[in-house]
């Protein structure tokens, strides 16, 4: 009697635990649709628990509160419809006009000349910054009646995967500026000696995903016009976009430089929005192919569309408008330079450690701290045993090798907006005791082989 009770509520489907239902005892579907529906609160649940093995860090948006109220409430407008959701294309409007006159994009009649669009995280914003040049370049090619079968585009070999993706997805040739064992970004004169009648243009990073340093795109700028040269420069300002503008306003990267032509932007990292949101801007439409774009009339109205997505719903741009509006440059100010100065602690504190410190302070690179073991210390262990020492505790600080050119491991630690001076103390005490007890545990190898 006990086994058939047993069997029937098994059986249920709905019962006052999900876990006393039958859905607990199966696996998660992974491979086909289930024959039959689920309660909507056991499939929430197992969802949920499901995903307690992600890492778990903290909301780092607390100043997201209310947006989620309107990522919530927008999530079902499709933006790429212009006639149906007007205000929602408006609020893209704004954040460019934004974005542009951060970036100190040129203006003609009282208004900012730059366009953009908003894309699906940078990466989407690189690919169409890269046909932007491509197609520019074999437009000018193909009107002196030259050949448009080899292009190439300069970068620094630390450059982040998504522009190699650019480079085969486009058959575009990649000329790399070497990364070396004291040198983590690109050598501006380097970069500049490299150009040939079949560059499309130079790719310049505003805090590259190794060491967080700002690449010298004024250097580049400058030795091209000494040179006389009008090739295009894109800034990858994935993360810096929205960090050397409120920390270091001095700083020339964008386009007050007469060959920055495009620049990219991520809205989540430090733009402080969830991930799905990136900016593309060109300095004007001159540089934005109109055969890349496409008019589109189904809609409603005839509308212009260049994006590789074409759905994309409103809510993370009306999140990041919010953002935008809701902290204005005090509040983004006041933010990226308490992430700085935290960043700048975190390196003196592990340079007293005895690590070598990669990465640059002082509002000059992005609040990211690079490091990496010293001599003494990386006879005993790597900076891969470090990392996982430290996921012991409960940190994810990854440790990964350095571009192939430079030869050398390395750990990095990105200090975001929920990492307070009180959290840092905390990690450093948990360096310290990783280090500690590494160092312990090769001396017990070393006696245990002895004996």
């Amino acid at each position: 009697m006990a086994g058939q009770l047993s069997k029937h509520f098994r059986g249920s489907s709905r019962t006052s635990n999900v876990y006393g239902s039958r859905f607990a005892s199966q696996h998660m579907p992974a491979q086909f649709f289930p024959e039959e529906e689920m309660p909507k609160e056991v499939a929430y649940r197992m969802i949920k628990d499901d995903l307690i093995l992600d890492g778990h860090p903290m909301l780092k948006y607390s100043t997201l509160e209310e947006a989620e109220k309107l990522i919530a409430e927008s999530s079902n407008k499709n933006v790429v419809d212009q006639e149906e959701y007007p205000k929602s294309v408006d609020t893209e409007h704004r954040c460019i006009n934004i974005l542009a006159n951060l970036f100190h994009a040129p203006t003609g009649n009282n208004e900012n000349m730059a366009i953009g669009t908003a894309c699906i995280g940078s990466s989407e914003a690189i690919m169409l910054a890269v046909l932007a040049m491509k197609k520019r370049w074999q437009n000018a090619r193909k009107a002196a009646e030259q050949d448009t079968s080899c292009p190439n585009l300069i970068m620094s070999s630390g450059v982040q995967v998504c522009w190699e993706k650019a480079a085969r997805y486009f058959e575009i040739e990649e000329k790399l500026v070497p990364c070396t064992s004291t040198r983590y970004v690109i050598d501006p004169v380097q970069a500049v000696e490299l150009v040939d009648e079949n560059t499309i243009g130079i790719c310049a990073i505003l805090g590259t995903t190794y060491t967080g340093q700002y690449e010298d795109v004024k250097g580049i700028n400058d030795l091209l016009v000494q040179r006389g040269l009008d090739t295009p420069i894109h800034v990858d300002a994935a993360s810096g976009g929205f960090v050397a503008p409120f920390v270091n306003p001095s700083l020339e990267w964008d386009f007050t430089l007469s060959n920055v032509v495009s620049i990219n932007v991520s809205g989540h990292k430090y733009g402080l929005v969830y991930p799905g949101i990136g900016w593309a801007l060109w300095r004007s439409s001159s540089y934005l192919p109109d055969d890349l774009i496409f008019n589109i009339d189904y809609l409603g109205s005839d509308q212009l569309n260049f994006t590789l997505n074409f759905s994309k719903s409103a809510s993370h741009i009306i999140a990041q408008y919010y953002q935008m509006i809701r902290l204005g440059k005090r509040g983004y100010t006041a933010i990226m330079t308490n992430l700085t100065d935290t960043a700048d602690y975190l390196s003196s504190q592990l340079s007293a450690l005895g690590f070598i410190i990669m990465s640059e302070g002082g509002g000059h690179g992005l609040p990211v701290v690079a490091f990496r073991l010293g001599p003494e210390q990386g006879i005993l262990f790597d900076e891969f045993a470090v990392s996982a020492k430290l996921r012991e505790r409960g940190w994810i600080v990854p440790a990964y090798k350095m571009a192939a050119d430079a030869g050398m491991s390395m750990m990095r630690a990105v200090v975001r907006e929920e990492f307070s001076r009180s959290r840092c103390e905390s990690l450093v005490c948990d360096i310290r005791w990783a280090l500690k007890a590494l160092v312990e545990r090769e001396v017990l190898n070393v006696q245990r082989y002895q004996a």
